[in-house]
């Protein structure tokens, strides 16, 4: 009998006056599909500091999962660009949804700097890019919302043995208008 692998994966909604987020669209698309010996579950963030994390880690306490993927948007990137490392700091251009634009704030006083995705990023963009699809590492995360829901992800399942990261996606054409 085939063993069946729980994952979660999280996409957010609009932000910054947009009115698409890729990783909704991603979300959508997912929950259309039946995966042979996977249980997918799917949530949408808000986009908000105080919203987003506890959003997301209430869901994986509730469905525990074996593997949390979490997407967002990266405006100026052309490829999917799994993250490396999520590090311990607020430092947003724009305010989030609910008006809050944190300035060069620490996320959490008691952690690390850093933390490192616990997915086979390396592994992860061989592989799209064997099927056709542009992908590329990122080592930075930036400092808005994404960051942040990362690094309170990496930090809150260290020692649970569950693989988990954040992977960026580039702007689909449809928000070509929206960010010229």
């Amino acid at each position: 009998m085939a063993t069946i692998t729980k994952v979660l994966i999280s996409g957010f909604e609009p932000f910054g006056g947009a009115k698409l987020n890729p990783s909704e669209l991603l979300v959508a698309e997912l929950k259309r599909i039946e995966f042979k010996n996977l249980e997918l579950s799917t949530v949408i963030l808000p986009v908000e500091f105080d919203r987003a994390s506890d959003v997301l880690l209430r869901k994986v306490n509730e469905l525990k999962p074996e593997m949390v993927v979490a997407f967002g948007q990266a405006e100026g990137r052309t490829a999917i660009t799994p993250e490396k490392i999520a590090i311990n700091l607020d430092d947003a251009r724009i305010p989030d949804n609910s008006g809050d634009q944190r300035k060069n704030q620490v996320i959490d006083k008691g952690g690390s700097d850093g933390y490192f995705s616990t997915l086979p990023v390396e592994a992860m963009v061989d592989a799209m890019k064997a099927v056709g699809y542009p992908a590329e590492i990122s080592l930075s995360a930036g400092a808005f919302v994404c960051n942040h829901v990362f690094y309170s992800l990496q930090r809150a399942l260290i020692g649970t043995g569950i693989r988990s990261g954040f992977v960026h996606l580039p702007l689909v054409n449809e928000q070509a208008a929206e960010f010229p």
